[in-house]
């Protein structure tokens, strides 16, 4: 696949959505679903799908996709009085052919740049006016880059509030194999249980039963280990100082339609977030959120994959 010229396409995909690939031009991938503004797959330069999509997941507007990056704004989870992680996966984005300037960091050229504004309809949901874009970029080695650029366009003076996540499906080769670290000793709130705050325990994260949990003023970088596959990844944040760390287990996948019964054992979301101290925007401000994700291989130390230099690399 190497040598391949950087390409940015936009085609149908499932249902005949439109999607957008990317591809650079060592052969890695990304492709982003123009409803929603959804990236549903991330693939390394030997075609290996990094994120996690359902097999049952249901490409029928306006059930979200199942799976991937789904974007969750102006509300995350049921923290307000929205549907269910707000409305910006559930509508159809445009390509945004005349974004305004990204900062120099920005080296990629293989990129696209989705905008979503609100329709007279999504008024009476929820009545501010805004513009979201959205830059989906595949980086150096073939990382993973999302920037959300949100601006109060309210024409009445009135500042608004909202909460935000990525979403992310990683995908991995059994959850009993996996763990995570950079969330030891941190403050989280447990969705599972009212959301009562409590402090994780100094042990890296591991999984035995599902998981729902909120961790507060998180680090800039979390690493996501799979041990067997010897693979680590690498999720680097800014704006974003909450991280969602989630795996419904056995008898929640059951009750899913669009989740497989057994599929939880090869996914976890660990999500890049701002939900306990939500964002507020007075008219013409804008919030940025970015998230870098990296597949690494994971390196050996006394036989244990060893973090710590992903972490402080």
């Amino acid at each position: 696949m190497a040598g391949e010229k950087p390409s940015v396409e936009l085609c149908k995909g499932i249902n005949g959505l439109d999607k957008v690939v990317l591809r650079d031009a060592l052969g890695s991938s990304a492709e982003v679903y123009l409803f929603g503004g959804h990236v549903t797959s991330w693939r390394t330069d030997h075609r290996e799908e990094l994120l996690f999509v359902s097999n049952k997941a249901i490409f029928k507007p306006p059930k979200a996709i199942r799976g991937g990056i789904p974007i969750c704004f102006p509300q995350f989870s049921s923290h307000g009085n929205l549907e269910q992680h707000g409305f910006a996966r559930n509508k159809f984005w445009s390509i945004d052919t005349d974004p305004p300037p990204f900062p120099s960091d920005s080296s990629s050229k293989t990129f696209v740049d989705l905008i979503l504004k609100p329709t007279d309809d999504d008024f009476k949901i929820w009545p501010h006016s805004y513009e979201f874009r959205l830059r989906v970029a595949l980086g150096l080695g073939g990382d993973l880059l999302l920037t959300s650029r949100i601006r109060n366009t309210n024409a009445d003076g009135k500042p608004f509030s909202f909460t935000f996540a990525y979403h992310t499906y990683f995908s991995v080769s059994d959850i009993s194999e996996v763990r995570v670290e950079g969330l030891e000793t941190l403050d989280y709130l447990d969705n599972l249980k009212e959301r009562e705050r409590f402090t994780e325990q100094g042990d890296a994260i591991t999984f035995e039963s599902g998981v729902d949990k909120i961790y507060l003023s998180t680090p800039t970088k979390i690493a996501i280990i799979d041990h067997e596959k010897k693979r680590t990844f690498v999720l680097r944040k800014d704006g974003l100082p909450d991280a969602v760390v989630w795996n419904p287990w056995d008898r929640k996948a059951k009750a899913m339609p669009d989740f497989g019964d057994d599929e939880y054992k090869h996914m976890l979301c660990v999500e890049a977030a701002a939900i306990e101290k939500p964002i507020t925007l007075k008219p013409g401000e804008e919030w940025k959120g970015r998230l870098e994700l990296s597949a690494v291989p994971s390196s050996y130390c006394s036989g244990q994959l060893d973090p710590r230099k992903v972490l402080q690399g």
